[in-house]
């Protein structure tokens, strides 16, 4: 067909072509996030029921074959009752972290966290292995929309220490000379449970 179209050049239907191709996509922020950040290498698990979250968790231990983990989160750490993983509360402990986060950034995929995750470490200094359980209410548009909902969710005490998980892939640096020598590259599950 289109050695057809090179021979007999049909003008209507290359103009619609390429009307269709600049047609400006525009996605729901639940798809746009996942969009994002599966094409940065994240592995999304979606659930629906607690029971869900519970047995994902026993599905990525299982498959990477985790003995312990990390995690200082005692409402997560409950998911976790039936496992044969030891639980560690010691941030500077090199096993997988399973944390939760503050919000989920649409626009480009990224994951924002804060010193109620992280403490006073640098993601850097982290596990490379990060397991994240988030909601789909933690779904905002951008970074700055992150941050309002930060100040607005914490108006007498604001977290310090925030920062994004960017690549989730191991190792893999952004190309932004504002994180030289920072890589928060992870090996990054993420748990989305639908609460909305």
């Amino acid at each position: 067909m289109n050695f057809l179209k090179k021979i007999f050049k049909f003008p209507a239907e290359d103009a619609k072509e390429e009307v269709a191709k600049k047609q400006q996509v525009i996605l729901s922020l639940d798809d746009s996030f996942v969009h994002h950040f599966l094409k940065k290498g994240g592995k999304f698990l979606y659930c629906t029921k607690k029971k869900e979250i519970t047995s994902h968790l026993q599905n990525i231990i299982e498959e990477n074959n985790w003995k312990e983990l990390v995690c200082i989160d005692k409402n997560i750490s409950k998911h976790l009752k039936n496992t044969d993983v030891a639980i560690k509360e010691d941030l500077n402990h090199t096993a997988p972290f399973l944390t939760s986060c503050e919000h989920l950034i649409a626009d480009n995929g990224d994951i924002l966290l804060s010193s109620n995750q992280l403490k006073s470490k640098k993601i850097a200094v982290l596990s490379d292995h990060f397991i994240v359980y988030a909601t789909t209410s933690q779904l905002v548009k951008n970074t700055g929309q992150g941050l309002t909902g930060i100040k607005t969710n914490f108006k007498k005490n604001i977290p310090t220490n925030i920062s994004s998980v960017k690549n989730f892939t191991i190792n893999k640096s952004e190309e932004n000379f504002l994180n030289y020598g920072n890589s928060n590259s992870k090996n990054l599950y993420l748990l989305l449970f639908e609460n909305l």
